[in-house]
């Protein structure tokens, strides 16, 4: 006797069933938020943490903390680092994520994101996770410089100034001017790295040759103020994010103190 197809794997007109399209919307949604956390975990905690740690073990037995440009130093250390631990996951997020823009047969169709790392080590070489490793770290060094190390000297001048105590209320005004020195300090290395990434070949040449030449270009034809250009949208983004990370950093490592190192 011949078998009959199940319902559940086949549809009335004899296609396997699939799940909805609103379901695979869903599943491949989660896979990109996949490699978006897995960024986070690796690099934010990793510029944090050191910066943390260099921060307490730089500051004086009185409770002096490190002047400003030992700050932006440790800043530039935590960057560096973060984004060499984090790159593996970048490479990942961005291949995911241009992944539905490419043909159909030039999709490399990761399932998440350590299904990425696995494919691109094992079909690539494990060099290939640290691909555009430099122009990250640079990006990083500057970000994280300016992020950092204006959120110390802002929160240091608010406590000093008398009208703050060190509160939400403090961290919340510190973040808001470390978002815009950042976003002020960041945008023109944004710009260089787009413009090279995006650049076209004219007569068989590259458009730039190097980051300061597209700065160089940039302020030429364009105007110096040109470097800011979309400051307002950027600072939405990245403002509430500086936000929001120092003021949950702020409030765990309060949590902690309370919790074990009150007695």
């Amino acid at each position: 006797m011949a078998a009959t197809a199940s319902p559940a794997a086949s549809g009335m007109d004899g296609k396997p069933r699939t799940s909805p399209k609103s379901v695979k919307f869903l599943f491949g949604g989660l896979a990109g938020l996949s490699a978006g956390l897995l960024r986070q975990a690796t690099y934010t905690t990793t510029r944090l943490g050191i910066y943390t740690v260099l921060f307490e073990r730089l500051t004086g037995a009185d409770g002096t903390p490190p002047g400003f440009l030992l700050k932006a130093l440790i800043g530039m250390t935590a960057g560096a680092t973060g984004a060499f631990v984090g790159t593996p996951a970048e490479v990942a997020l961005i291949r995911m994520t241009a992944d539905g823009r490419l043909p159909a047969d030039q999709r490399r169709g990761y399932k998440n994101v350590f299904n990425a790392l696995i494919r691109i080590t094992r079909e690539e070489g494990v060099p290939t996770l640290w691909r555009g490793c430099i122009p990250t770290m640079a990006r990083a060094v500057v970000v994280n410089a300016a992020q950092l190390a204006s959120y110390s000297q802002s929160k240091q001048f608010l406590l000093d100034s008398g009208y703050f105590s060190d509160n939400i209320l403090c961290h919340f005004c510190a973040s808001m001017i470390s978002g815009l020195v950042t976003t002020a300090a960041s945008m023109p290395v944004d710009i260089a790295k787009t413009r090279i990434q995006n650049m076209r070949m004219i007569d068989g040449k590259p458009e730039y040759k190097n980051g300061l030449d597209v700065l160089f270009k940039v302020v030429r034809y364009e105007g110096f103020f040109s470097l800011w250009k979309g400051f307002t949208p950027y600072y939405a983004r990245l403002g509430p994010h500086t936000v929001l990370t120092f003021i949950f950093l702020e409030q765990m490592n309060k949590a902690y103190k309370r919790l074990f190192l009150s007695g």
